[in-house]
């Protein structure tokens, strides 16, 4: 199920403000209805202040003619009601609506009481005010109450709390655009990587040309950029090896269809079997080769960092690859040594890159030594790294010659030998993947070859 980015910025933005949104609701509700509450005080205290003035003693009584001015200022557009009730100090009602209960707030004179009662099953809010009056016998406090039914206070915090929410909610979605407007904005580069991506031709290993991308942008770049050089290097090695596999396979093929073909039309057996032997030969070098062309494939395909991080017991590696070695060495009667005077010799590397460092420069040197010759493989470890040594006393290589011999498939024009010229070249290419280093030098007594190849000791 696809996900759109934009809208998912969107709602984590969104989400929060709508949330802040929601609180500032249920606080501005609080809000409007002490707003409210109060706007409806100030009217019931300034409507007992109004009855409260009118209050005088006269014939013997306190009179109190409820002004009109007092009932006015509770009109709206709210069906509300009014409830009063005067009383003086002995608990005579002097107007009013007896059911209004009295309020037991004990008073000083010309101060005020707020508080909410039921009048006739109706809740209301009221204040009670007490004022002095001078009668003939002193000055008598007379309480004033005034209550109002609910309505128009609930009206006014609905309306109050309305507006604050249409506030809010016109910002939200003011926000709300105004984000869309940038994340549209902001993902425009996205875009034009996409573009990018899809505007190269099939095939196409370059690096992405965009212009400017934002810093969250690059790393992403960086990393189809790298994902495309390390394709190109793996499609240049299958390349490589195609073309190299096609080349050297040509000839052995042509050789193999000429000997058979002799091998059909021979009329003895003698010349049968040299036909078949020939064939056998052809056969063996051409699964040669192509075994060797396979591992210079793997070695280049390999990454550095997948060879480079790991370790492996360079002692063992020689121990085995001279045990498979020593049928071809005493086929030929050479002597195969090997001398290595410390144990556990860890070095960096996997242990089949080893094997085949190992296995090719121990091959070269039984391959190119006459018989009866002498092949040594030396260990030497040092304080950082370790020195392998294939040392060997046949014909050697001229110093004029030995970078030469590096490169896939050269061979010396004048030695005779099954080899295909790709031995040495396998043990550079490994040795560079491994970061050790890799030197021809003459042998030990100012004849043969001897291949050196340092590695470096794993960290502790």
């Amino acid at each position: 199920m696809a996900h759109s980015l934009r809208g998912r910025l969107l709602a984590w933005v969104m989400l929060p403000l709508a949330g802040a949104v929601l609180f500032d609701g249920v606080v501005s509700r609080q809000n409007a209805q002490a707003v409210a509450t109060v706007v409806q005080d100030r009217l019931l205290l300034g409507s007992a202040r109004i009855v409260a003035e009118q209050l005088r003693f006269e014939d013997g009584s306190i009179q109190d003619p409820v002004p009109p001015a007092a009932l006015e200022l509770f009109q709206s557009g709210d069906l509300d009601h009014v409830y009063y009730r005067v009383v003086t100090s002995d608990g005579r009602t002097v107007t009013g609506y007896p059911e209004f209960a009295l309020s037991q707030a004990m008073l000083q004179p010309e101060t005020s009481h707020f508080f909410d009662a039921q009048v006739r099953g109706q809740p209301v809010r009221a204040v009670v005010y007490l004022q002095p009056v001078l009668t003939e016998t002193g000055i008598q406090p007379v309480r004033v109450q005034i209550a109002q039914t609910l309505q128009g206070r609930s009206a006014l915090a609905d309306s109050l709390w309305m507006q604050a929410m249409a506030q809010q909610l016109a910002t939200l979605a003011l926000v709300a655009l105004l984000v869309w407007l940038g994340l549209r904005s902001c993902l425009k580069p996205l875009l034009r990587l996409r573009d990018a991506v899809l505007a190269r031709r099939p095939g196409s290993l370059q690096a992405l040309e965009i212009g400017a991308v934002p810093v969250e942008l690059s790393p992403l770049v960086d990393a189809i950029n790298g994902y495309a050089m390390r394709l190109e290097h793996h499609t240049s090695v299958q390349q490589t090896f195609i073309q190299n596999a096609a080349h050297q396979l040509r000839t052995p093929l042509t050789l193999l269809t000429t000997q058979v073909s002799y091998a059909v039309r021979a009329s003895d057996a003698a010349g049968r079997t040299e036909s078949l032997a020939a064939i056998r030969q052809t056969v063996q070098q051409s699964v040669r080769l192509v075994n060797q062309l396979l591992t210079l494939s793997s070695a280049e395909a390999h990454a550095p960092e997948d060879l480079h991080d790991q370790q492996g017991r360079l002692d063992e590696v020689v121990h085995q690859v001279l045990v498979d070695m020593a049928g071809r060495a005493q086929s030929k009667r050479i002597d195969l040594g090997f001398e290595c005077t410390d144990t556990d010799v860890a070095v960096r590397g996997h242990a089949v890159t080893l094997h085949e460092i190992v296995t090719n420069l121990v091959d070269n040197a039984i391959r190119y030594t006459q018989p009866g010759g002498i092949v040594t493989t030396r260990v030497a470890v040092a304080a950082d790294n370790v020195t392998l040594t294939v040392e060997d006393n046949g014909p050697g290589i001229p110093e004029s010659l030995r970078g030469r011999v590096l490169e896939r498939f050269y061979r010396i024009d004048d030695r005779e030998s099954d080899g295909c010229g790709l031995g040495l070249a396998i043990v550079k290419e490994f040795c560079s993947q491994l970061g050790a280093s890799l030197r021809l030098r003459t042998a030990a007594g100012g004849r043969g070859l001897a291949v050196e190849v340092v590695f470096d000791r794993p960290a502790a």
